[in-house]
């Protein structure tokens, strides 16, 4: 019997990753993921996952440290590189919060990829490096054609945004420059059960939402996207030899006032966030479009099915039950600042 493929899959424990080897797992893969250590409890998880007995080992790595990611890339044929910052608090330093690691963590691993002969990597970007650009056509849905301006993302602060697009630019290029076979997938929010202990945050962004946090949220577009198919996308584009260049993965988009109602009409017991009823229509966070990925055969859920999965993991394991010193903070991550209305 022929070994299983190999592959790696760097910030394993975190919220997409650890879907992600779910599902090589399940699909019968070898997986190696870093880890930033193997011993934390909040990485237990991953050694529970069915066929990880056999099937995954976990590396100590950080996406600073070429040689503890070349120990775990070695004897691969892919790569997956999960591994980014998404902080949930103001960022003070931009520089060594969200650039160094995004932008030299994604230069790193490609390097020892090149140099490992691996044979596709699938970086994992965002819409962020989509949405925030000024000059794109009015009424026309943004494509894999569109790039965030740098420069408004500096102006605006938004360094999350600046460093994905910024990682996912530097990647391509290196791609182009080096022979390298690499694609990159760009999700949107992200909602869905999770399999890691920690509450992620895009996750904290509906927990404000069902506990009715302090301050008012805009009417506007949420893209949102389920987790479970982030991690098929990822495989899909894996997989699929004719896959190239980027793939937005943003299924689904729902106005503010839309998704409070839905949820209402299912949960309405919850405090919920106020929301300004009219929509912005001047916001920067316009309809994308999927086509290219589901051309390739991407099948996503419907956003009835992501939401109400994700309440009901809430409610199973407590994160929505009020008190204070439950560890589960009502609080905007930073990172979604522009949800919030502005003050009347």
């Amino acid at each position: 019997m022929a070994p299983p493929r190999r592959v790696c899959v760097t910030g394993g424990g975190g919220y997409i990753a650890s879907w992600l080897v779910k599902l090589l797992l399940s699909r019968g893969y070898a997986v190696h993921a870093t880890v930033r250590d193997p011993c934390d409890s909040k990485n237990a998880h991953l050694m529970q996952l069915d066929g990880a007995a056999e099937n995954l080992r976990l590396f100590k790595a950080d996406v600073l440290d070429s040689a503890a990611l070349a120990a775990a890339v070695e004897g691969c044929e892919g790569v997956f590189h999960v591994a980014s910052p998404v902080p949930a608090d103001k960022i003070l330093d931009p520089e060594s919060e969200v650039m160094v690691p995004a932008v030299k963590g994604t230069v790193n691993i490609l390097e020892v990829c090149s140099s490992m002969k691996v044979q596709k990597v699938v970086v994992v970007s965002s819409t962020s490096s989509v949405h925030f650009n000024p000059s794109w056509p009015q009424g026309k849905p943004k494509d894999e054609s569109c790039w965030s301006d740098k420069k408004v993302c500096a102006q605006h602060e938004l360094w999350y945004c600046l460093a994905k697009t910024v990682a996912e630019e530097t990647a391509l290029g290196y791609a182009e420059k080096n022979g390298l076979n690499v694609v990159t997938v760009c999700p949107c929010i992200v909602f869905g059960p999770q399999l890691q202990p920690v509450v992620n945050t895009s996750s904290e962004l509906l927990v404000y939402v069902l506990k009715g946090g302090p301050n008012a949220m805009n009417g506007m577009l949420w893209h949102i996207v389920d987790v479970r198919d982030v991690a098929d996308a990822l495989l899909l584009v894996y997989e699929k030899p004719e896959s190239s260049g980027r793939y937005i993965s943003a299924p689904n988009y729902i106005t503010t006032k839309a998704i409070l109602d839905l949820l209402k009409k299912t949960y309405p017991d919850y405090n919920y966030v106020n929301c300004k009823a009219e929509v912005d229509h001047n916001y920067p966070i316009t309809p994308i479009s999927s086509a290219k990925l589901k051309n390739l055969g991407w099948k996503p859920r419907e956003l009835e099915e992501t939401l109400l999965d994700s309440i009901e993991y809430y409610r199973k394991t407590g994160i929505l039950q009020d008190g204070e010193g439950d560890g589960h903070p009502c609080r905007l991550p930073d990172l979604f600042r522009f949800f919030h209305a502005a003050e009347e």
